[in-house]
């Protein structure tokens, strides 16, 4: 990575943690609405609240690059530089009172993430990530799990978006049923970042995810893989922004975790990827 990512991270830094402290300052007083549409205004009030403050400064931090609007969004993107934001990572929980939210920005170039910054105001932490150069919580390096027993492992998934189609239901569901029986322990929850920087700092060994969000994915896939984990699709494939699902491994349990996932998957009516 060049000086100039280096240079930038400061300032990102300090982007996400003002838009994390501004969303922390009225979580105390959050009551979790009755309807569906209450959930998706309170969600829609905070996201703008957090925007308001990322987008201007982040835009000064880094003026060439691009903007993704749509935090659900998947695919590629066009070459160049582009913010991957999710201005309330978890929304669904600091709109429900639960304390598993976040706010993260990621710089991507020509669809690799560069430089990641992800902050979780309610523990003051902040990780950070920079090509090449590791993964950091409060400034101490990350190292993944160095578990290679799979029966010992600690596992994770998650439904990524609100959009997801029977399909990735049937495909979730299979899956998590396999990891229930092979795995130490296996847990489901949002966001995927939150659960991909336990992987980075080595308090959970895997996590899978059938879907390909951005904003949920190239943050910690860079933690993960700058704290010396692996990050493939779920077949093993290196995984990229064209993937369609993802895995992230300590090393030492990847490869069951392929073959897992795999042959849970042999068996069912929809493609795996």
């Amino acid at each position: 990575m060049s000086d100039e990512y280096a240079a930038v991270l400061p300032e990102v830094v300090a982007a996400v943690h003002a838009a994390g402290d501004r969303l922390r300052e009225e979580f105390a007083s959050t009551r979790a609405p009755l309807t569906r549409d209450g959930v998706y205004d309170a969600i829609h009030r905070i996201d703008q609240k957090s925007l308001a403050v990322l987008r201007p400064r982040l835009a000064q931090a880094r003026p060439g690059a691009g903007w993704v609007e749509d935090e659900l969004d998947d695919g590629p993107l066009p070459a160049g530089e582009w913010w991957v934001i999710d201005p309330a990572e978890g929304a669904i929980n600091h709109v429900q009172g639960i304390r598993e939210w976040a706010t993260s920005a990621t710089l991507v170039r020509d669809n690799e993430p560069v430089l990641t910054v992800v902050y979780v105001p309610l523990e003051d932490a902040t990780y950070t990530a920079t090509r090449g150069h590791g993964a950091f919580h409060n400034g101490t390096r990350l190292r993944v799990s160095a578990k290679t027993e799979f029966r010992a492992a600690l596992v994770g998934t998650g439904q990524a978006s609100p959009r997801e189609s029977t399909e990735t239901f049937e495909l979730i569901g299979r899956t998590l049923a396999a990891m229930m029986g092979a795995a130490g322990l296996t847990r489901s929850a949002v966001p995927s970042t939150l659960q991909l920087i336990h992987v980075a700092a080595a308090r959970m060994d895997l996590f899978w995810q059938h879907s390909a969000v951005r904003s949920g994915l190239l943050a910690g896939a860079l933690l993960v893989q700058e704290a010396g984990g692996t990050v493939t699709a779920i077949d093993g494939q290196p995984w990229s922004l064209h993937s369609r699902d993802f895995l992230a491994a300590a090393p030492g349990v990847h490869e069951a975790a392929v073959d897992l996932l795999m042959t849970s998957l042999a068996d069912s009516p929809m493609p795996a990827r």
